[in-house]
């Protein structure tokens, strides 16, 4: 990845000398409808594959579908209508799940959705390098994900993903386009402490 956008160093200032690709990141709407590579896809979810996990366990599952898939419309129905107004532009639809339990003793993994979230960050992260959008939602179906992807007991259904080609702002509705820009974070005083929880992270 080159150096950050105008855009991104202008919303997200790096004051602590990070990687680039981190603030580089970020979570777009606009796509072209462009097919998504298969070869960057699978290089995404490689990274995604190499997420720290306890006991090794590697409890993330990730279901998709490219738009000329049969599947896509099964997954691009679970979709609220909100999401779907732009998700109709991306290239690939994800479901992500999480096994709740270890396979090595069958108990309860505390941290199942915890280690999953790490190999999303890590997939999100690959595609942000390749230059493509990455966009995680929490609008949908939870419960007929779970049913028409014949995900079984024993798994969470914790998200959904687009990921695509990068288009204009145009092509969204009018009322997403303000929207369409890097989203700024709490300074760091307001989600780390040393030592006890304080008031500041509240």
């Amino acid at each position: 990845m080159s150096e950050p956008t105008q855009e991104v160093a202008t919303a997200r200032p790096n004051k602590h000398d990070s990687h680039d690709i981190f603030r580089s990141r970020w979570s777009p709407r606009a796509m072209t409808g462009e097919a998504v590579p298969e070869q960057d896809l699978m290089a995404m979810f490689e990274a995604a594959h190499w997420a720290p996990s306890a006991f090794n366990n590697q409890p993330w599952r990730f279901l998709y579908a490219h738009k000329d898939d049969p599947d896509w419309e099964l997954f691009f129905n679970l979709l609220v209508e909100a999401n779907q107004a732009w998700c109709k532009n991306a290239g690939v639809l994800i479901v992500i799940a999480s096994k709740t339990t270890f396979d090595h003793n069958g108990k309860p993994m505390k941290t199942h959705a915890y280690d999953t979230g790490s190999a999303w960050g890590m997939f999100a992260l690959e595609g942000a390098h390749r230059g493509l959008v990455v966009h995680g939602m929490a609008g949908f179906d939870y419960k007929a994900a779970k049913e028409k992807l014949n995900i079984p007991d024993g798994f969470e259904v914790l998200a959904m993903a687009a990921v695509g080609v990068r288009g204009d702002a145009g092509v969204l509705p009018e009322q997403m386009r303000e929207y369409e820009k890097p989203s700024g974070r709490k300074d760091l005083k307001h989600i780390t402490a040393k030592g006890r929880f304080t008031d500041d992270l509240k």
